[in-house]
Protein backbone atom coordinates (compact mmCIF):
# COMPACT_ATOMS: atom_id res chain seq x y z
CA UNK A 1 0.00 0.00 0.00
CA UNK A 2 1.26 3.49 -0.85
CA UNK A 3 2.26 5.66 2.08
CA UNK A 4 0.05 8.83 2.15
CA UNK A 5 2.91 10.82 3.68
CA UNK A 6 5.24 9.89 0.81
CA UNK A 7 2.53 10.76 -1.70
CA UNK A 8 2.07 14.20 -0.13
CA UNK A 9 5.82 14.77 -0.10
CA UNK A 10 6.10 13.84 -3.79
CA UNK A 11 3.20 16.16 -4.63
CA UNK A 12 4.86 19.10 -2.88
CA UNK A 13 8.22 18.41 -4.52
CA UNK A 14 6.61 18.23 -7.96
CA UNK A 15 4.81 21.49 -7.23
CA UNK A 16 7.94 23.32 -6.09
CA UNK A 17 10.40 21.62 -8.43
CA UNK A 18 8.49 20.43 -11.51
CA UNK A 19 10.05 17.71 -13.65
CA UNK A 20 10.71 18.20 -17.37
CA UNK A 21 11.32 15.48 -19.95
CA UNK A 22 15.01 15.24 -20.76
CA UNK A 23 14.08 14.48 -24.35
CA UNK A 24 11.51 17.13 -25.29
CA UNK A 25 11.18 19.36 -22.16
CA UNK A 26 7.50 18.49 -21.67
CA UNK A 27 6.52 19.11 -18.06
CA UNK A 28 5.52 16.32 -15.71
CA UNK A 29 8.20 13.64 -15.91
CA UNK A 30 11.89 13.11 -16.68
CA UNK A 31 10.96 10.86 -19.60
CA UNK A 32 7.61 11.25 -21.34
CA UNK A 33 5.92 8.34 -23.11
CA UNK A 34 6.75 9.69 -26.57
CA UNK A 35 10.47 10.02 -25.83
CA UNK A 36 10.56 6.69 -23.99
CA UNK A 37 9.18 5.04 -27.14
CA UNK A 38 12.28 6.27 -29.01
CA UNK A 39 14.56 4.20 -26.76
CA UNK A 40 15.39 0.79 -28.22
CA UNK A 41 15.04 -1.32 -25.09
CA UNK A 42 16.64 -4.70 -25.78
CA UNK A 43 14.54 -7.85 -25.88
CA UNK A 44 17.54 -10.16 -26.30
CA UNK A 45 20.38 -11.61 -24.23
CA UNK A 46 24.01 -10.94 -25.09
CA UNK A 47 27.33 -12.48 -24.12
CA UNK A 48 30.10 -10.60 -22.31
CA UNK A 49 32.20 -10.69 -25.49
CA UNK A 50 31.71 -9.06 -28.88
CA UNK A 51 31.48 -10.16 -32.50
CA UNK A 52 32.34 -7.68 -35.27
CA UNK A 53 32.50 -4.86 -32.74
CA UNK A 54 29.02 -5.53 -31.35
CA UNK A 55 27.87 -7.51 -28.28
CA UNK A 56 27.44 -11.15 -29.29
CA UNK A 57 23.79 -12.16 -29.14
CA UNK A 58 23.10 -15.39 -27.28
CA UNK A 59 20.94 -17.68 -29.38
CA UNK A 60 19.34 -19.55 -26.49
CA UNK A 61 15.92 -19.63 -24.89
CA UNK A 62 17.48 -20.27 -21.48
CA UNK A 63 17.94 -16.91 -19.69
CA UNK A 64 20.07 -18.54 -17.01
CA UNK A 65 22.82 -19.08 -19.60
CA UNK A 66 24.61 -15.75 -19.74
CA UNK A 67 27.74 -16.35 -21.81
CA UNK A 68 29.20 -18.39 -24.63
CA UNK A 69 31.71 -21.22 -24.18
CA UNK A 70 34.62 -18.90 -24.98
CA UNK A 71 33.73 -16.74 -21.97
CA UNK A 72 33.10 -19.57 -19.50
CA UNK A 73 36.21 -18.67 -17.44
CA UNK A 74 35.25 -15.02 -16.96
CA UNK A 75 34.33 -13.97 -13.44
CA UNK A 76 30.88 -12.62 -14.39
CA UNK A 77 28.21 -15.25 -15.03
CA UNK A 78 26.42 -12.97 -17.48
CA UNK A 79 25.16 -9.44 -18.06
CA UNK A 80 21.71 -7.90 -18.33
CA UNK A 81 21.55 -4.47 -19.98
CA UNK A 82 18.63 -2.53 -21.39
CA UNK A 83 20.09 0.02 -23.80
CA UNK A 84 23.03 0.54 -26.16
CA UNK A 85 24.96 3.52 -24.80
CA UNK A 86 26.20 5.09 -28.03
CA UNK A 87 23.08 4.74 -30.14
CA UNK A 88 20.83 7.41 -28.63
CA UNK A 89 21.74 10.86 -27.36
CA UNK A 90 18.76 10.57 -25.02
CA UNK A 91 20.32 7.54 -23.32
CA UNK A 92 23.53 9.47 -22.73
CA UNK A 93 21.60 12.46 -21.40
CA UNK A 94 19.59 10.35 -18.95
CA UNK A 95 22.73 8.76 -17.53
CA UNK A 96 24.68 12.02 -17.49
CA UNK A 97 21.99 13.85 -15.51
CA UNK A 98 21.82 10.93 -13.09
CA UNK A 99 25.54 11.31 -12.30
CA UNK A 100 26.42 14.95 -12.82
CA UNK A 101 25.06 18.37 -11.92
CA UNK A 102 22.28 19.18 -11.28
CA UNK A 103 22.34 15.59 -9.87
CA UNK A 104 18.87 14.25 -10.62
CA UNK A 105 18.96 11.53 -7.97
CA UNK A 106 15.29 10.64 -8.38
CA UNK A 107 15.94 9.66 -12.01
CA UNK A 108 16.64 6.25 -10.46
CA UNK A 109 12.94 5.35 -10.62
CA UNK A 110 12.72 6.09 -14.35
CA UNK A 111 15.94 4.22 -15.13
CA UNK A 112 14.92 1.21 -13.03
CA UNK A 113 11.62 1.02 -14.92
CA UNK A 114 13.58 0.83 -18.20
CA UNK A 115 15.54 -2.13 -16.83
CA UNK A 116 12.33 -3.82 -15.70
CA UNK A 117 10.90 -3.43 -19.20
CA UNK A 118 14.04 -5.10 -20.56
CA UNK A 119 13.60 -8.00 -18.13
CA UNK A 120 10.00 -8.48 -19.31
CA UNK A 121 10.81 -8.19 -23.03
CA UNK A 122 13.73 -10.63 -22.75
CA UNK A 123 11.72 -13.08 -20.61
CA UNK A 124 13.94 -12.62 -17.55
CA UNK A 125 10.99 -11.84 -15.26
CA UNK A 126 10.74 -15.39 -13.92
CA UNK A 127 10.91 -16.55 -10.30
CA UNK A 128 13.84 -18.90 -10.89
CA UNK A 129 15.99 -15.95 -11.97
CA UNK A 130 15.15 -13.62 -9.09
CA UNK A 131 14.51 -15.96 -6.15
CA UNK A 132 17.17 -16.08 -3.41
CA UNK A 133 19.22 -13.32 -5.04
CA UNK A 134 20.93 -10.23 -3.62
CA UNK A 135 21.56 -6.89 -5.32
CA UNK A 136 24.97 -5.27 -4.72
CA UNK A 137 25.77 -1.85 -6.22
CA UNK A 138 29.23 -1.22 -7.67
CA UNK A 139 30.84 0.98 -4.97
CA UNK A 140 31.81 4.56 -5.67
CA UNK A 141 35.01 6.32 -4.65
CA UNK A 142 34.44 8.04 -1.26
CA UNK A 143 35.39 11.49 -2.54
CA UNK A 144 33.09 11.23 -5.55
CA UNK A 145 30.23 10.06 -3.37
CA UNK A 146 30.83 12.92 -0.97
CA UNK A 147 30.67 15.47 -3.81
CA UNK A 148 27.62 13.90 -5.48
CA UNK A 149 25.87 13.01 -2.25
CA UNK A 150 24.94 9.50 -3.39
CA UNK A 151 26.12 6.48 -5.36
CA UNK A 152 24.06 6.29 -8.55
CA UNK A 153 24.47 2.49 -8.73
CA UNK A 154 23.13 2.16 -5.19
CA UNK A 155 20.09 4.33 -5.99
CA UNK A 156 19.37 2.18 -9.04
CA UNK A 157 19.74 -0.99 -6.96
CA UNK A 158 17.33 0.36 -4.33
CA UNK A 159 14.63 1.00 -6.93
CA UNK A 160 15.12 -2.44 -8.48
CA UNK A 161 14.89 -3.95 -5.01
CA UNK A 162 11.45 -2.40 -4.44
CA UNK A 163 10.12 -3.72 -7.75
CA UNK A 164 11.77 -7.15 -7.74
CA UNK A 165 11.36 -7.69 -3.98
CA UNK A 166 14.95 -8.80 -3.45
CA UNK A 167 17.35 -7.29 -0.87
CA UNK A 168 20.18 -4.80 -1.42
CA UNK A 169 23.49 -5.11 0.42
CA UNK A 170 25.33 -1.85 -0.13
CA UNK A 171 27.85 -1.64 2.70
CA UNK A 172 29.86 -4.83 2.24
CA UNK A 173 31.63 -4.46 -1.10
CA UNK A 174 33.59 -1.20 -0.79
CA UNK A 175 36.10 0.76 -2.84
CA UNK A 176 39.35 1.18 -0.91
CA UNK A 177 41.62 2.77 -3.52
CA UNK A 178 41.07 5.94 -5.58
CA UNK A 179 41.25 5.24 -9.31
CA UNK A 180 41.47 7.29 -12.47
CA UNK A 181 38.25 7.69 -14.54
CA UNK A 182 37.90 4.51 -16.61
CA UNK A 183 36.59 6.40 -19.66
CA UNK A 184 40.00 8.07 -20.03
CA UNK A 185 41.98 4.82 -20.16
CA UNK A 186 42.67 2.06 -22.67
CA UNK A 187 41.43 -1.49 -21.93
CA UNK A 188 44.76 -2.72 -20.51
CA UNK A 189 45.13 0.43 -18.41
CA UNK A 190 41.59 0.04 -17.04
CA UNK A 191 42.33 -3.43 -15.70
CA UNK A 192 45.54 -2.28 -14.00
CA UNK A 193 43.79 0.84 -12.69
CA UNK A 194 41.28 -1.30 -10.76
CA UNK A 195 43.67 -3.85 -9.27
CA UNK A 196 43.02 -4.19 -5.52
CA UNK A 197 40.53 -1.30 -5.65
CA UNK A 198 37.69 -3.28 -4.02
CA UNK A 199 37.33 -5.23 -0.77
CA UNK A 200 34.67 -7.03 1.23
CA UNK A 201 34.08 -5.91 4.80
CA UNK A 202 32.23 -9.11 5.75
CA UNK A 203 32.81 -12.00 3.30
CA UNK A 204 30.83 -14.46 5.44
CA UNK A 205 27.64 -12.46 4.84
CA UNK A 206 27.77 -13.31 1.12
CA UNK A 207 28.99 -16.89 1.22
CA UNK A 208 26.75 -19.16 -0.86
CA UNK A 209 24.61 -16.32 -2.22
CA UNK A 210 23.74 -15.49 -5.82
CA UNK A 211 24.64 -11.89 -6.60
CA UNK A 212 23.38 -9.30 -9.05
CA UNK A 213 26.01 -6.57 -9.37
CA UNK A 214 24.39 -3.24 -10.36
CA UNK A 215 26.00 -0.37 -12.29
CA UNK A 216 24.83 2.36 -14.65
CA UNK A 217 27.07 1.67 -17.68
CA UNK A 218 29.03 -1.42 -18.75
CA UNK A 219 31.99 -0.45 -20.95
CA UNK A 220 34.84 -2.97 -21.21
CA UNK A 221 33.62 -4.86 -18.16
CA UNK A 222 36.80 -4.19 -16.17
CA UNK A 223 34.98 -2.71 -13.17
CA UNK A 224 32.36 -5.43 -12.91
CA UNK A 225 34.95 -8.13 -13.52
CA UNK A 226 37.16 -6.86 -10.69
CA UNK A 227 34.15 -6.65 -8.35
CA UNK A 228 33.07 -10.15 -9.38
CA UNK A 229 36.56 -11.48 -8.66
CA UNK A 230 36.41 -10.10 -5.11
CA UNK A 231 32.88 -11.41 -4.58
CA UNK A 232 33.76 -14.89 -5.83
CA UNK A 233 36.64 -15.03 -3.37
CA UNK A 234 34.01 -15.01 -0.61
CA UNK A 235 32.38 -18.17 -1.94
CA UNK A 236 29.32 -16.74 -3.71
CA UNK A 237 27.55 -19.10 -6.11
CA UNK A 238 27.30 -16.71 -9.04
CA UNK A 239 27.74 -13.04 -9.97
CA UNK A 240 25.62 -11.52 -12.73
CA UNK A 241 25.86 -7.93 -13.89
CA UNK A 242 22.95 -5.53 -14.36
CA UNK A 243 23.62 -2.28 -16.24
CA UNK A 244 21.25 0.28 -17.67
CA UNK A 245 23.39 0.64 -20.81
CA UNK A 246 26.30 -1.08 -22.51
CA UNK A 247 28.89 0.84 -24.49
CA UNK A 248 29.85 -0.73 -27.79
Amino acid sequence: MDNPTNKSKEFLLDLLFPKFCLGCQKEGTYLCDDCRALLEISEYSYCLCEANGKPKRLLTDQPQIGKCNQCRNKELSGLYFALPYKEKQLTKKLIYQFKYQPYLKDLAKTLASILIEHFVLSKKNTNDIWENRVLIPVPLDKNKQKIRGYNQSEELAKELSVILQIPVISNNLIKVKPTKPQMELKKEEREKNLENAFQLKNPEELSGKKIFLVDDVYTTGSTMNECAKVLRSSGVKSVWGIALAREE
